[in-house]
């Protein structure tokens, strides 16, 4: 495979490294890697391809290290030393072996892409198949089983659902659900602002939501639906019932999509409303804001100090 050159180069160990040059944008190799900034198209292609972008040497660096596998790699030379540790971690050779390692210079790479990118780095990575939700569950915590699980209601903002699984990994959720038309947690962007986090917490899609609250309810979990509710109950009064303290206790929070919040199906059917009391004249707080409080919150009784 070689659209338009050969580079090499000798690393420090004195071995010679030979890289895939660009230097035209229409060639067929680049596929995965143009369009970028269509989220709709993206949105379509990446499922329908199997893969999924990770941008930055540290998000791939993290993919990798949760055992996902690349298709290829599309970087500026000057980010090639870092790149390339990950390069031979994940294909057993600093230069790809027989995974294509890209490179072309950072204005090529704006045009290819549609943005500047971020370090000068990303890899088209194959998308994992999604385990079963219940399966996922109760191989958390080492296979003792999820404590503390969050639920993405049909969220639309890819920023939104990144940032939500940096909290959820920062403060100690087991795992993160999302139904069906929530946006992609794999999608660059929200793989961007997560920082990577995305491949450290567990997560899947969860179907036939919310009639299937009866299985997390099974499994011994208590839902709390974040909700704007007549009936709600504050966050801290809930966190500090027996429900919550019980030394066995399971609960998952339920966030809702950042117009509407959750549906009104999903909030009779959770065992629990709850609210974070606001101040200010203020409604309520952005969902990624209101997850990062109710994670806190609701953190295991063994990881208060109070």
């Amino acid at each position: 495979m070689c659209p338009t050159g050969i580079t090499n180069r000798i690393n420090p160990s004195e071995e010679i490294l030979l890289f895939v040059t660009i230097s035209d944008l229409d060639v067929p190799e680049l596929a995965d890697y143009v369009h970028l900034t269509d989220v709709a198209l993206r949105r379509t292609l990446e499922v329908e391809r199997g893969l999924y972008m990770a941008e930055s040497t540290k998000v791939i660096m993290r993919a990798i290290q949760a055992g996902h596998t690349p298709r290829s790699f599309l970087t500026a030379p000057r980010w090639l030393p870092d790149l390339e540790p990950w390069i031979e971690r994940a294909c057993g050779a600093a230069d790809g072996g027989d995974i294509p390692v890209f490179v072309a210079d950072e204005e090529l790479l704006r045009r290819i892409t549609g943005f500047r990118l971020h370090r000068g780095a990303l890899a088209a990575m194959n998308r994992p198949e999604l385990p079963d939700p219940i399966a996922l569950l109760r191989q958390a915590r080492g296979g003792t089983g999820a404590r503390r699980i969050v639920i993405l209601e049909d969220l639309v903002d890819h920023t939104n659902v990144g940032a939500i699984f940096r909290s959820a990994a920062a403060l100690g959720v087991d795992a993160v659900l999302v139904t069906e038309h929530c946006a992609d947690p794999l999608y660059r962007r929200s793989v961007r602002v997560s920082m990577g986090t995305v491949f450290q917490v567990p997560w899947t899609r969860i179907t036939q939501w919310p009639s299937s609250i009866e299985q997390l309810r099974a499994e011994g979990f208590v839902t709390a639906a974040l909700a704007l509710t007549h009936d709600a109950i504050p966050l801290d009064t809930f966190s500090h019932s027996a429900v919550c303290t019980a030394s066995d206790s399971k609960i998952a929070v339920v966030m809702g999509t950042e117009g509407d919040g959750l549906a009104r199906r999903t909030i009779a059917a959770a065992d629990y409303s709850v609210i974070i009391p606001m101040a200010g004249d203020v409604d309520s707080l952005n969902v990624a804001a209101a997850s990062a409080v109710a994670c806190w919150e609701l953190r295991l009784p063994d990881d208060r100090t109070e």
